[in-house]
């Protein structure tokens, strides 16, 4: 995946490419070490979390290690214009969407917080339109609330972690914090692609700066 993308500007929703109507990801499709499958349904009482952090693949292996409480990990695109699109497409800059991992978790045994802490620390969220050598919009970093709980501890984690950064010498976070859009999930192949070939390529690496849980947020 290394600087296979240098597109650095978004398309606008006309000059997207059209996708398609339909899951490029068969129906089948189960996850690789869980055995469960990818498209759902899921079961009652999980939560769905979408995280943008550069390479899906290095980003996927953060989430399905993140211990009891996580029903599936998958990666896909989101953010984007183009339905259903392929990685192929995704690449040539013309979709809108970035790199994603799709974490359905279990809160009564894995917080969100714990989601958050993974994510903020395992990449570096001040890079714009690129995460290390991987350059373009489809490596920008992205964090996708689906709840209004989801919302007010995602948006106090990024105040907390922007004050570490600011202390330890980093810039702005341009990390898309917003609510969840449509979800794509990417071609089998690329699902838990770290597990199927363990020394494969991942451009992930964090900031060295450690973010704590926010504590008492109040999802109003």
């Amino acid at each position: 995946m290394l600087f296979r993308n240098k597109k650095l500007e978004m398309p606008s929703r006309e000059t997207a490419l059209p996708g398609r109507p339909g899951h490029i990801l068969p129906a089948t499709a189960e996850h690789h070490l869980l055995g469960r499958p990818l498209i759902g349904p899921y079961p009652a009482g999980t939560e769905r979390a979408i995280f943008g952090m550069g390479c899906f693949w290095g980003a996927e292996r953060k989430f399905w290690q993140a211990g009891p409480g996580i029903w599936i990990t998958a990666v896909g695109y989101a953010g984007g214009f183009t339905p259903n699109a392929t990685y192929e497409e995704v690449c040539t800059g013309r979709t809108g969407h970035t790199e994603v991992v799709l974490v359905v978790f279990d809160p009564s045994t894995l917080s969100y917080g714990t989601l958050l802490k993974t994510f903020w620390e395992s990449h570096d969220p001040t890079q714009g339109m690129r995460q290390g050598n991987d350059v373009g919009t489809q490596y920008r970093s992205a964090l996708y609330w689906t709840t209004p709980a989801q919302r007010a501890e995602a948006e106090a984690s990024k105040a907390i972690f922007q004050r570490r950064l600011a202390e330890a010498g980093f810039g702005r976070i341009t990390t898309d914090v917003m609510e969840a859009p449509p979800f794509y999930f990417a071609e089998e192949y690329h699902q838990q692609y770290l597990a199927k070939v363990p020394h494969g390529y991942c451009g992930l690496g964090g900031t060295g700066v450690t973010c704590a849980q926010p504590t008492g947020v109040d999802a109003g």
